[in-house]
């Protein structure tokens, strides 16, 4: 399986080479930059792989290596960026008509025909009333965004230009003008086009996001009674009794419940405070139950739009990032209070099913992994559920958290390619793991969908947060891949 993914690592890698060249010396760099990421994991992975793991203080130097080289090509990534020179644009007598010129635009290179969707019909009028329009038309300056086209599009209009200014001091100006002269009827996107060219998109505030209903939120509340249920049954699995045979027996598994229900709670708690931060609304969580790990976490929807990429980033990082930290706390507590006389017995090759939670339990309980079975205390597995419910929830597919943060870093091109991949991948993990099935179906009927563009989809969220949201996407694998014999055998795990 490393080798598999050693092997796959180089593919993709090559493939975004071939990817980047065409863009030239930015997208050479940017290329670069993947690849000081990933560098330093390939290289223990190929080790591993041969059977030679390396040392902790040779990983460390590698990643800091890493780090400083990262952060120096995003450096000269945005110094390429801002040294390009922009043509300038012939100015228009009329250029902020209902139904602009229709000549193409001389400062950008044309990469052929648009697509049917900003397509447009001369003589159909556009779908908002005209005074509005000239309204909106008058926001625009050559400062700013200079409009060259104005095209219908849905309950809205779209205007093509160029930007002429850093994205995110140009949306506060529009936004604040368009609010001067239209009031709130209306909100303001700032994205990029099929054609990587910058659009500006007023939609009619009727097209928001919808709050979710009573009786949506009566569903969201019998999903989390049902999720609490189920987290009862698998304490009661844990400590090997059947629920309903022997129901007098459940207060024995009501700790490992509320345990398993608590990494739950902390993770849309995390969710929840960060979207207040950023004045963004979510919607009650909707849980997913499951008898095998009490719950594959839960789903919620946004109710008001995302400001830009750096707030989806946050938001959908926290609850991740809550639910891990805190499942990481119960499993170390649990590896302190675990001795021979600890509740639960679990032989010692369960551990080899987690890289991440397999090195782990080498660090917190030495040697007692190379007997045949280990006495743990019931946080270590509360622990281990918690991080395997933070992990499927950070896969980079769709409405996911993972998706949110892929999206929220490389955009929504490669959040799709991901999902494919992603879906793909558990539909043949489920051959050897029904789990995996369960996740696929849920994830291809439920959350396949990307997830809305924000107001400002141009600003991407800065080098640290991209750092942050690989080393979580990392922290996935780590905890879903399981070690291999030769690693398990060299860690002492399992005997």
């Amino acid at each position: 399986m490393t080798a598999v993914l050693f092997l796959a690592s180089l593919a993709l890698l090559g493939w975004g080479y071939y990817r980047a060249r065409p863009s030239g010396q930015l997208g050479l760099l940017a290329w670069f930059q993947s690849v000081a990421l990933v560098g330093p994991w390939l290289i223990c992975f190929g080790f591993l792989s041969l059977g030679f793991p390396i040392g902790i203080v040779a990983i460390l130097g590698l990643t800091v290596l890493s780090l400083g080289l990262y952060i120096w090509l995003g450096k000269q990534i945005r110094q390429l960026n801002q040294d390009q020179p922009r043509s300038p644009l012939p100015l228009q007598t009329e250029a902020n008509t209902a139904v602009s010129q229709s000549e193409p635009d001389s400062s950008e290179p044309q990469t052929g025909e648009r697509p049917p969707a900003v397509k447009m019909e001369p003589e159909k009028p556009p779908p908002v009333p005209a005074e509005d329009l000239q309204a909106m038309q008058g926001i625009f300056g050559v400062d700013t965004f200079f409009s060259t086209e104005t095209i219908p599009y849905q309950d809205g209009v779209i205007f093509q230009g160029n930007l002429r200014g850093e994205a995110d001091a140009v949306y506060a100006e529009l936004t604040r003008k368009l609010s001067d002269v239209v009031g709130d009827r209306y909100f303001l996107f700032l994205v990029p086009n099929p054609e990587s060219k910058t659009v500006v998109i007023v939609l009619p505030s009727r097209n928001k996001p919808q709050v979710a209903n009573a009786i949506q939120k009566f569903f969201a509340v019998i999903l989390a009674i049902a999720t609490f249920g189920t987290c009862m049954v698998t304490g009661s699995l844990l400590l090997s009794f059947n629920p309903i045979e022997h129901p007098e027996r459940l207060a024995e598994a009501l700790p490992i419940g509320i345990g398993i229900f608590s990494v739950l709670v902390v993770h849309e708690i995390g969710h929840q405070v960060v979207a207040r931060r950023h004045e963004i609304k979510l919607s009650w969580p909707f849980f997913f139950p499951a008898l095998q790990l009490g719950s594959f976490g839960a789903f919620n929807r946004f109710e008001s739009l995302v400001p830009n990429r750096t707030a989806l980033f946050d938001v959908a990082l926290a609850g991740p990032a809550s639910g891990g930290i805190f499942s990481l706390l119960l499993l170390f507590f649990g590896f302190t209070l675990s001795n021979a006389n600890s509740l639960l017995a679990v032989p010692s090759p369960y551990f080899r099913g987690s890289i991440f939670v397999g090195t782990l339990a080498r660090l917190g309980l030495g040697n007692q992994l190379q007997a045949e079975t280990v006495f743990v205390h019931p946080l270590v597995i509360v622990g281990w559920i918690g991080l395997i419910i933070t992990a499927l929830n950070l896969m980079p597919a769709g409405r996911l958290d993972g998706g949110r943060i892929t999206q929220a870093i490389y955009g929504r091109r490669v959040t799709g390619r991901a999902t494919a991949i992603t879906l793909i991948f558990l539909a043949i993990a489920s051959l050897i793991n029904p789990l995996s099935l369960y996740w696929a179906i849920v994830g291809l009927f439920l959350q396949r969908d990307l997830e809305r563009p924000s107001l400002n989809e141009l600003s991407e969220p800065d080098d640290t947060r991209a750092l942050l949201g690989l080393l979580a996407l990392l922290i996935m694998v780590l905890v879903l891949i399981p070690l291999s014999p030769s690693l398990a055998g060299r860690l002492g795990i399992g005997g």
